[in-house]
C-alpha cells in the first residue's frame, strides 16, 4: 500500500443544496440558457450527469452559457423561467404529469429538450437481464412492480425528448432506437475540478515520496451500489487463491458489498470500508496498487462508464478491469491497464502484482496512464463537446 500521502478531503455538501433564487440567477447570467433537471440531488448520477456538466460549460469563458440545474420539489420555479431557455435537459426524470405539462410548456416557447441518461435504464424489454445482472430476487411481484414502474417511467419521459445526451455510443445506440433515430450525442463522464485538482495532490505525493510502500500489495475493489455482488463474484475465485498463495497481498473493500464471498476465509487480510465522500475516495483509491473493475458481460454491463478506470488512474494506481465496450475503449494501450476476461483473472492478478514488485516499470505505467486519463477525461475537456451536444439538431450537425 502507498503511504505518506495528503490528507483525505471532502467534497462540497453546499452543491447539493443550492437556494433557488442563486439557480435562477444564474441562468440569467447569459442571454443562452440551458436548465438540467433532475429528481432529487445524490452523490451518483447527479454528480456526474448534472453538476459536472454545468461546471464544464460555465468555464467557456469565450462562449457564454448560463447553465443551472432544478429539482422535482422546483418544477414550479422552472416552469416559470421555461420561455427564458434555449435547452431543457432532462436527466433521468421519471415521467409525470407536471414533467408532460412542462415539456408542453416548453415546446411552445422553442425550447429544446433533450433526455440524459448514463445507464440502460429506458427500455422495458431489458428490465429481466438488468434485475438479473443485479441479482435481484425474481421471484418478488414488488421487485417486479418496482422496476417496470421505474424504467416504464423513465421510458415515457425519454419520449417527450427531441434527442438525448448519453456516456458512451453502444448506451446511445439503444437511446436512439427508443427515441425513434432521432440524434444522441455522446459526452462521456469525466473528472470534476475538486476531485482532479486533489488527484493532482496524490500523485505528485506518490513522485515525492518514490512512490514508497509499507511492503504489501493492496488490491482495491470500490463498490458504487449495493448491487454489484454478481460483479465481484467474476473476480472473487481468482482474488481468493492469489491470497491463498501470496502472504503479501491484502485487499480493501469500499462502499456497498453484502458479501465479500470466498474472501471470507482471508477476513484478516480484508478491509472494509464504508461508502464514503467521492473525493476521499481518491485517496482510498491512491492507497491501493491494483484496482480491480470485474464486470459481468451483458447488454446492461457494456453501457457502464469507464469511470471506475479513470478514476484510478489518475491517481496513479493501475487497474484491471472486464474488457466491455467503454473499459476496452479506455484501456486501449498496455501501459494503461490490463483486460481481463471471466476465465482471466488469476492471470492478470498475478501480473499486476509481479508488476507491483517491479516499481520502476510500475511507475512508468502509471505516469503513462495518469496523463492520457488527464487529456482524456480533464473537468476542462469536455466544454465545446457538452455545448455542440445541447444543440445539435440532428445526427449530421
Amino acid at each position: 500500500m502507498f503511504v505518506d500521502l495528503p490528507a483525505a478531503q471532502t467534497s462540497n455538501p453546499g452543491a447539493l443544496s443550492v437556494p433557488i433564487g442563486h439557480k435562477v440567477q444564474q441562468l440569467h447570467r447569459h442571454r443562452c440558457r440551458c436548465a438540467w433537471l433532475y429528481e432529487n440531488p445524490d452523490t451518483s448520477t447527479f454528480r456526474y450527469r448534472v453538476l459536472n456538466m454545468i461546471e464544464a460549460v460555465s468555464a467557456q469563458a469565450d462562449r457564454p452559457l448560463a447553465a443551472s440545474w432544478f429539482s422535482a420539489g422546483e418544477l414550479a420555479e422552472l416552469e416559470h423561467e421555461i420561455e427564458n431557455l434555449s435547452v431543457l435537459v432532462v436527466a433521468r426524470y421519471r415521467y409525470s404529469m407536471r414533467l408532460h405539462r412542462l415539456v408542453m410548456k416548453a415546446r411552445h416557447h422553442g425550447v429544446r429538450i433533450l433526455f440524459e441518461t448514463d445507464d440502460l435504464v429506458f427500455d422495458p424489454e431489458y428490465i429481466p437481464l438488468i434485475a438479473d445482472t443485479l441479482a435481484q430476487d425474481l421471484l418478488s411481484v414488488q421487485m417486479w412492480d418496482q422496476w417496470f414502474a421505474y424504467i416504464g417511467r423513465l421510458g415515457a419521459a425519454a419520449r417527450l425528448c427531441e434527442g438525448g445526451i448519453t456516456t458512451n455510443d453502444f448506451l446511445a445506440q439503444r437511446l436512439q432506437t427508443m427515441l425513434g433515430g432521432a440524434p444522441v450525442a455522446v459526452v462521456p463522464n469525466f473528472l470534476n475540478r475538486q476531485q482532479q485538482a486533489f488527484s493532482a495532490e496524490l500523485l505528485e505525493a506518490k513522485r515525492r515520496g518514490g512512490w514508497r510502500r509499507d511492503g504489501h500489495v493492496t488490491i482495491g475493489y470500490f463498490s458504487g451500489s449495493p448491487t454489484h455482488r454478481k460483479d465481484f463474484a467474476v473476480a472473487a475465485p481468482a482474488l481468493a487463491r492469489l491470497l491463498d498463495r501470496d502472504p503479501r497481498v491484502r485487499v480493501r473493500v469500499a462502499g456497498y458489498l453484502d458479501s465479500t464471498g470466498p474472501l471470507q476465509r482471508h477476513a484478516d487480510r480484508v478491509e472494509v470500508m464504508p461508502h464514503m465522500d467521492y473525493v476521499a475516495l481518491q485517496r482510498a483509491i491512491a492507497e491501493v496498487e491494483i484496482n480491480i473493475a470485474p464486470l459481468q458481460d451483458n447488454v446492461f454491463t457494456n453501457c457502464k462508464s469507464e469511470l471506475k478506470f479513470f478514476e484510478a488512474a489518475v491517481v496513479g494506481t493501475w487497474t484491471i478491469a472486464t474488457p466491455t465496450y467503454t473499459f476496452e475503449r479506455a484501456i486501449d494501450d498496455p501501459r494503461m491497464g490490463r483486460l481481463a476476461r471471466a476465465h482471466e483473472w488469476d492471470d492478470a492478478l498475478a501480473e499486476a502484482v509481479d508488476l507491483v514488485h517491479t516499481p520502476q516499470a510500475y511507475m512508468e505505467r502509471a505516469e503513462f496512464a495518469a496523463a492520457q486519463v488527464v487529456g482524456r477525461y480533464g473537468w476542462d475537456r469536455w466544454g465545446n463537446e457538452i455545448e455542440t451536444a445541447l444543440f445539435r439538431r440532428n445526427n449530421r450537425d
